[in-house]
């Protein structure tokens, strides 16, 4: 729909700049302007200028400038018809839409989004109204959890039967097809409808906007089948990796205190929400990626990490790092614990206690070399150097020279090196990215031109020894066994699979095993709206042959589980050595 031009100059006329930017910026008057830090760069003088009178900002450090409409824009990392949106609704402007050859797209979209809500209220009405929903309850009652806050963010409860929501839709006349493009029914082989979520207590996921875009759904007990959470696909209005547990109840208040707090789950985020600490959003079991980091950029460039503290947290705080500092944010990290979660912990000690260890906060530097330390890896020469090293490789991706320089002397001085050594050890770190880059910027191009010439056409000639080596550790997680996937997850990184279909692959792959549930092909390939990826992994798993000459006999079954696990350990390896 095209938005009418006088509609855009009334939203114009209907807010001061001024008003408008307070809301984001502190500013304060000079003469017949305003000043304030500038959002956009990081300044100690204030170079941002705001006019009342021209309805227009300019930074004098960083150039960046323009009217109410391009400051949301570079302030929210929105397009122009976004942000046009946005002050509409907070003006309460009928933007009188013209009708335009993408309605009938929007108007799917829109379908979706109204199932969902029905969706979402049925659910709702269930945990807090229905009789049935007293097993919910109790279970929300036992983790602390009141009704107010289950209200709050909508949560809800599907019935043990596979078929009380298909009664419920059928009565309500709704569209299967969509229902079952969002995950909320499933279709047999025989044709029969079922419920996708049956027994489980049900965690609406919302747009930055509040819109329910997804489901999740955790079991109340072992006796459920399925893995411990089951997650919607991914489909026309949802994208994982694109969303944020949360963020559409806590980005005012991130704005408002210019942090935010990154938790790893549902229950985290509700607990820490409950006990007044709101700045809070969830990764909710997908790798921390950097389409999520750049959604939080609209909003604050400052978190704090407080992941659990078991193996896997600390792991899952270390990548992080590196995406966050990749995208110029600051971090600090807070460490639980052992045996605690933000949710058990603030229930056990309440909110003051909460924040006196977020006040206890570290950098990354110091994070990092306390857990090398708790490692051992301090013991020796061998162990330190590789220590050292790997605490240099996140410096390398901080952009700020000046940051650079003073956590390079940070090193130095800690392990009483000359500061040159450790210069040396950063330009090789960045030397690595940039190869890296390089090398993802070469696959783009060979991949686009594989995809121009056709997914169906047989180019193993051509795959290079990176995509073989790929190929082989995707083939790997769904034909080894439960160790041999352990292994390689924790070995390797999504980022480090220089092909984008693999990374989207692993990805999913990795979701399911950090959610307890069965690495099935037939499954998996439904979680992808891309019909080309699901198409590319039917062809990789069938074509049994073309990976590896030695392939058939190491497959599960033939044996001979200990020679699958060592050849598993020798791609691992191989693969890294291709990152490198």
């Amino acid at each position: 729909m095209r938005i009418p031009e006088h509609k855009i100059e009334q939203i114009r006329s209907s807010i001061s700049i001024v008003d408008l930017i307070s809301g984001y910026v502190q500013l304060r008057k000079r003469g017949k302007n305003y000043i304030g830090l500038c959002p956009f760069h990081n300044e100690k003088t204030p170079s941002f200028t705001v006019s009342e009178e021209k309805q227009i900002f300019h930074c004098f450090g960083c150039h960046t400038g323009g009217n109410i409409y391009k400051f949301l824009m570079e302030y929210e990392k929105i397009s122009f018809v976004e942000a046009i949106q946005e002050l509409a609704e907070k003006l309460g402007i009928d933007l009188e839409l013209e009708k335009n050859a993408s309605d009938e797209q929007q108007n799917e979209l829109e379908e979706l989004y109204e199932l969902n809500n029905i969706t979402a209220r049925y659910f709702s009405d269930l945990l807090l109204v229905k009789p049935e929903g007293e097993v919910a309850r109790k279970y929300f009652d036992d983790r602390k959890l009141n009704p107010k806050i289950l209200r709050v963010f909508g949560l809800g409860y599907s019935l043990p039967s596979n078929n009380s929501f298909v009664h419920f839709a059928e009565d309500k006349n709704l569209d299967f097809n969509k229902l079952i493009t969002l995950g909320l029914v499933g279709r047999s082989e025989k044709g029969r409808l079922f419920d996708r979520y049956p027994g489980r207590i049900i965690f609406p996921i919302f747009s930055p906007n509040g819109r329910v875009i997804a489901f999740a759904g955790r079991k109340l007990d072992s006796s459920t089948p399925g893995g411990k959470y089951i997650n919607s696909p991914e489909t026309p209005i949802y994208i994982k990796g694109r969303t944020l547990y949360g963020l559409s109840h806590a980005k005012d208040e991130i704005r408002k205190k210019g942090t935010a707090i990154i938790v790893e789950g549902y229950m985290d985020l509700l607990a820490l929400y409950q006990n007044d600490i709101k700045n809070v959003v969830a990764v909710s079991g997908t790798a921390f990626t950097e389409e999520q980091v750049q959604l939080l950029s609209r909003y604050t460039k400052n978190v704090i990490l407080l992941f659990d503290s078991d193996t896997a947290g600390i792991k899952a705080s270390m990548r992080s790092i590196e995406i966050l500092l990749g995208q110029d944010f600051e971090i600090k990290i807070a460490a639980l614990p052992k045996d605690e979660d933000p949710d058990s912990y603030v229930n056990k000690y309440g909110k003051d206690k909460f924040y006196e260890l977020l006040n206890k906060s570290r950098n990354f530097l110091e994070y990092q070399t306390a857990y090398y330390e708790a490692e051992g890896m301090f013991e020796d020469s061998v162990t330190t150097a590789e220590a050292i090293r790997e605490l240099v490789k996140p410096v390398a991706l901080i952009k700020d020279e000046l940051k650079r320089s003073l956590l390079i002397k940070t090193i130095a001085k800690k392990f009483n090196l000359r500061e040159m050594l450790i210069e040396t050890e950063l330009n090789k770190a960045i030397k690595n990215i940039s190869k890296l880059k390089t090398a993802q910027q070469r696959r783009t191009t060979s991949q686009t031109k594989y995809e121009e010439n056709g997914i169906n056409k047989k180019q193993k000639d051509d795959v290079t020894n990176n995509l073989q080596t790929e190929r082989d550790l995707i083939k790997l997680l769904f034909e080894g066994d439960i160790e041999i996937i352990k292994y390689i997850l924790e070995n390797l990184n999504v980022d480090d699979f220089l092909n984008e279909m693999h990374r989207v692959i692993v990805r999913e792959i990795s979701d399911k095993y950090s959610a307890d549930e069965v690495i099935n092909p037939s499954l998996i390939m439904d979680e992808f709206k891309d019909e080309n990826i699901g198409l590319y992994l039917r062809e990789l798993l069938f074509d049994k042959h073309s990976i590896s000459a030695k392939w058939e006999e190491l497959l599960p079954g033939s044996e001979n589980e200990y020679k699958l696990f060592n050849y598993t350990v020798n791609v691992v390896n191989k693969m890294k050595v291709n990152i490198l």
